[in-house]
């Protein structure tokens, strides 16, 4: 099976920054698309920025401009630089990936998720 695992939530004043950090570990044998989720209380899970292994990236127009997603192939880890934040951006911020575990499943896999809150 395949974990993830983030880190870098927290509460952080508007116009602020966080960096949000996923990795992946366990049995893997690829990794193909990585990706974060946002979840606000009461609202559906929305994507907020993908990634390819190639790093084509693909973004929210929500996040666009503020937001930088990232990832290090070798260390099986996916980043989130968030800039300028708004409290519409508080949320719990969720890790994504689509991945072939050593067991041959290719599905997707999430993380456990981050909170992150952005005070007004």
């Amino acid at each position: 099976q395949v974990q993830l695992v983030e880190s870098g939530g927290g509460l952080v004043q508007a116009g602020g920054s966080l960096r949000l950090s996923c990795a992946a570990s366990g049995s893997i044998f690829s990794i193909n698309r990585m990706g974060w989720y946002r979840q606000a209380p009461g609202k559906q899970r929305d994507l907020v920025a993908i990634i390819t292994t190639s790093g084509t990236t693909n973004y929210a127009d929500s996040v666009k401009g503020r937001f930088t997603i990232s990832r290090d192939n070798a260390k099986n880890t996916v980043y989130l630089q968030m800039n300028s934040l708004k409290p519409e951006d508080t949320a719990v911020y969720y890790c994504n990936a689509d991945a072939l575990s050593g067991e041959g499943l290719y599905r997707h896999y999430w993380g456990q998720g981050t909170q992150v809150t952005v005070s007004s």
